[in-house]
């Protein structure tokens, strides 16, 4: 790894930890290396785009909870291993930090990961190398490019898990997906066809399909909105988890449900990526910030 700018910086953070703090000059931000995991977007003036919970743990192995969860190579349970970590082991393992540059008012900092004796003894035994690239500016701009090394085909499913802030969630709605048909996880398996903006009333846990809309989440408590772009994706997932899933869960406060909304930029299921050996493939999120129009 060639030196980092000055304005990037490796240091210990919760836990003990690894993270890269970027000092921009048009915003700050910070990622662990455990997941190649972004916890902070912080444009010039504002508070935090990105959410973190109060109760997450922060433990070499262990996921994070908010922020942007990388999830790879598979989304959710494993379909045929019930007992293999949810949302596949990328967002469990080390990356390497590779280097950062400085892009005028963009950061660029880039880690990487590939296949090892451990990933490849469990549910899913592929050679491949990923490239995590955050970019760190007046926007925020997560990519992944994943190379298939193996000497088969390959099927993977991505997602980058983004957790944002916003003042209350009821009184938030997305607004972009009008006419996209999606899963709903919570009831039954067809189809449904989005009538309107998504507004929030009880747990939401919707898997979009075949849509490469922009979102747009609109914040009246904060006079804000959230940009969610994408490129490479084809799937978007809007999930919270309201007051009872928000209990049950160790790493998620009580009450933490109210001021968080994720809108997650993805391949997944009937979107799930195929690769052939030696083929690659890119998925980018872009994330920014506007007043509410």
């Amino acid at each position: 790894m060639s030196s980092l700018p000055q304005s990037v910086t490796v240091s210990p953070g919760r836990g003990g930890l690894p993270r890269v703090r970027v000092a921009g000059p048009a915003a700050s931000g910070e990622i662990y290396l455990n997941g190649a995991h972004v916890t902070s977007w912080r444009p010039d003036g504002q508070g935090d785009v990105l959410w973190m919970s109060a109760a997450s743990g922060y433990s070499p192995g262990q996921p994070l909870r908010g922020g942007i969860p990388l999830c790879f190579p598979w989304f959710g349970a494993h379909a045929a291993d019930p007992a293999a970590p949810a949302h596949g082991f990328a967002r469990r393992t080390a990356w390497d930090l590779l280097g950062a540059e400085e892009d005028g008012d963009d950061m660029r900092v880039r880690f990487g990961l590939h296949d090892s004796a451990a990933t490849r003894a469990g549910a899913w035994p592929h050679r491949f190398e990923a490239t995590c690239t955050v970019t760190i500016g007046p926007w925020l701009s997560v990519t992944l490019d994943v190379v298939n090394r193996d000497d088969r085909d390959v099927v993977v499913e991505e997602a980058l898990h983004t957790y944002l802030s916003v003042g209350d969630v009821r009184e938030a709605r997305v607004t972009g997906l009008e006419g996209a048909w999606y899963i709903d996880k919570l009831a039954a398996p067809e189809l449904v066809a989005q009538d309107g903006p998504i507004r929030f009333t009880a747990e939401t846990d919707r898997v979009y399909l075949g849509t490469r809309a922009t979102a747009l989440v609109e914040d009246p408590s904060r006079a804000r909105a959230v940009t969610v772009a994408k490129s490479g994706s084809a799937s978007t997932v809007v999930w919270n988890p309201w007051a009872a899933k928000a209990a049950a869960m160790p790493d998620f406060g009580d009450d933490e449900w109210t001021g968080m909304l994720c809108v997650e930029t993805g391949n997944v299921g009937v979107d799930a990526v195929r690769l052939a050996p030696g083929e690659g493939h890119q998925m980018t999120a872009h994330v920014g910030l506007a007043p509410l129009a």
